[in-house]
């Protein structure tokens, strides 16, 4: 009887994982001892790190785009429908053209959602670089800025791209000076909690470079509405802060699928950190920002996850006992300008080393970008 295994979601960690499983377990693909279904809403991948380069006129939205299809091998039956429930006693989902689908093993890859309805006036008042249509719409304020006040303020944490709010505030600072316009234009970044980021190391490494560059931090800075009339931020501690042009990093949330099956209260499914296995759930995974783990929500993340994955649901498949483990392995280049990066790494149980920026590591980072492609084909 042919074992399925079955991957919601076609973002970084599902693509990832149908290349890896495909190559694991080649021969009981070839003997139909095994079947691997990857579903999809849609038939495309989005790389949405190169979002952060549109509002600059560095990339296009069609450079940050794939047919899923072109990323996974053959042997893996790619559907585009909408997965609508998961029953795991039953061990099957159901799908939005109808009928079930059955499952011996299942990956919830399904990512994050942006919400910027939950802020009221965020959707009028503010722009962001997260999906195509926000970074285009961002683009085309900041050619016409010339003069004014400029607010990155990250509203939702946790979010995608952790380091991208500060990357952003240092590239525009560093356009703006190329383009001779920096001295009219004042730049406030503003952060929820105590510091300028959630990870200390960088909080420490990034403070005194806003002050060398003259960029307001606000901390414990959470915002509770947006008033687009008069352009003011007002938070839940009681402060105001007008702006002229707002970046604001809308609140993500979970997925309902995953709450409506018991997976996790808060829309991310409840997994061990090590093994990625559902707490609450049998032959049930998730990868990438799906899984609440003690880690950044970004890329890496999800394709050293899914590395994990593949070698204990090949082990399983083969009645093997499964010994490969996840330590939050995370990589990620970190602008601080037009043409100067850092690149930093850490896990589970470390903090990140900040390293001198540099023109080398920033050409690294753009060279990544491109061969991005051959890591959702699992092939780096």
């Amino acid at each position: 009887m042919t074992e399925r295994i079955v991957i919601v979601g076609g973002g970084t960690g599902g693509t990832v994982l149908a290349n890896r499983l495909a190559e694991r377990l080649e021969p009981e693909l070839e003997t139909d001892d095994v079947e691997i279904v990857l579903v999809n809403d849609g038939e495309k991948q989005f790389y949405k790190p190169a979002y952060l380069y549109i509002p600059f006129g560095k990339k296009e939205v069609s450079e940050a785009t794939k047919p899923i299809p072109d990323l996974i091998p053959r042997t893996v039956d790619f559907r585009v429908d909408r997965v609508e429930r998961i029953d795991t006693d039953r061990k099957q989902v159901t799908l939005a053209s109808g009928g079930g689908l059955a499952y011996d093993h299942l990956v919830v890859a399904t990512g994050s959602n942006l919400v910027p309805e939950e802020t009221p006036g965020l959707v009028e008042g503010g722009h962001h670089f997260y999906g195509p249509e926000g970074a285009e719409a961002l683009r085309e304020e900041l050619v016409e800025f010339r003069e004014g006040h400029i607010v990155l303020s990250v509203i939702g944490v946790p979010h995608m791209c952790p380091a991208a709010p500060v990357e952003f505030t240092l590239m525009v600072d560093d356009w703006l000076r190329k383009r001779g316009l920096r001295e009219d234009v004042e730049i406030t970044y503003t952060y929820p909690i105590q510091r300028a980021h959630g990870l200390q190391s960088i909080a420490d490494w990034v403070t005194p470079i806003f002050e060398e560059r003259d960029i307001n931090l606000e901390t414990f800075f959470n915002v509770q509405e947006v008033d687009p009339d008069t352009q003011t931020l007002e938070t839940m501690e009681g402060k105001s802060l007008e702006y002229d042009l707002l970046v604001g990093i809308p609140p993500h949330d979970g997925s309902d699928l995953v709450r409506e099956a018991g997976l996790g209260d808060d829309g991310w499914v409840a997994v061990d950190q090590h093994t990625l296995e559902a707490e609450h759930a049998e032959d049930v995974y998730a990868v990438g920002d799906a899984a609440d783990i003690p880690t950044s929500k970004a890329g890496s993340v999800a394709h050293y996850a899914a590395g994990t994955v593949a070698d204990r649901i090949s082990s399983r498949v083969r009645d093997q006992q499964p010994v490969t483990t996840f330590d939050g392995k995370t990589v990620c280049f970190i602008e601080t300008g037009m043409d100067e990066a850092t690149f930093v790494s850490f896990d589970y149980g470390s903090e990140p080393t900040m390293r001198e920026p540099s023109k080398p590591i920033h050409w690294s980072k753009l060279g990544y970008n491109e061969s991005y492609w051959l890591t959702a084909r699992g092939l780096i």
